[in-house]
C-alpha cells in the first residue's frame, strides 16, 4: 500500500551546498530550513533569483515550496535552491517547462568548486612560499 505523493521532489547542488526541494500544489508559504524564504535569503537579488523559475514558466501563484539546505555559503545555497526548483518544475510539466528553463540556463548545474590546497603552498591553493632574497 503506497501513499499518494502530493509534492514534487528534486535536489539542487552548487559548490558545497545541497538543497532538497519539495514543490507543493496550491497556495502556501515558501520556506527554507523552516524559515520564510524572504527571511532566510534577504535582499532584492535573492528574491529575484528565487522568483525566476516561476516567472519563466508563469506558475508563480500555482505552487509553493519548502527547501532544506546544507553546506556552503548563502550564495551557493541560493543557487542550489533555484536549481532544485527548476528541476521540480520540469517534473510537473516536462514538455512545457523544460525548453523555457533550459533557454534561461536554469537547468545547468554550475560545477565550479573550491580548488583543493596543494602541498608546499603555504596552506593555500595558489599561494607560493616567499623565496629568500639572498
Amino acid at each position: 500500500m503506497s501513499k499518494k505523493v502530493d509534492y514534487f521532489y528534486a535536489v539542487g547542488r552548487r559548490k558545497e551546498s545541497q538543497a532538497r526541494v519539495r514543490l507543493y500544489h496550491g497556495k502556501g508559504e515558501n520556506t527554507v530550513n523552516g524559515k520564510p524564504a524572504g527571511e532566510y535569503f534577504s535582499g532584492e537579488i535573492s528574491k529575484k533569483a528565487l522568483a525566476k523559475p516561476f516567472g519563466a514558466t508563469e506558475t508563480s501563484d500555482k505552487y509553493y515550496y519548502s527547501a532544506r539546505v546544507v553546506g556552503g555559503g548563502k550564495e551557493g545555497q541560493l543557487s542550489a535552491v533555484v536549481l532544485g526548483l527548476s528541476r521540480c518544475l520540469i517534473k510537473v510539466s516536462p514538455e512545457k517547462n523544460k525548453p523555457v528553463l533550459g533557454k534561461l540556463g536554469l537547468l545547468t548545474r554550475d560545477s565550479r568548486i573550491r580548488q583543493r590546497r596543494m602541498v608546499g603552498m603555504g596552506g593555500k591553493a595558489r599561494r607560493k612560499k616567499q623565496s629568500p632574497k639572498r
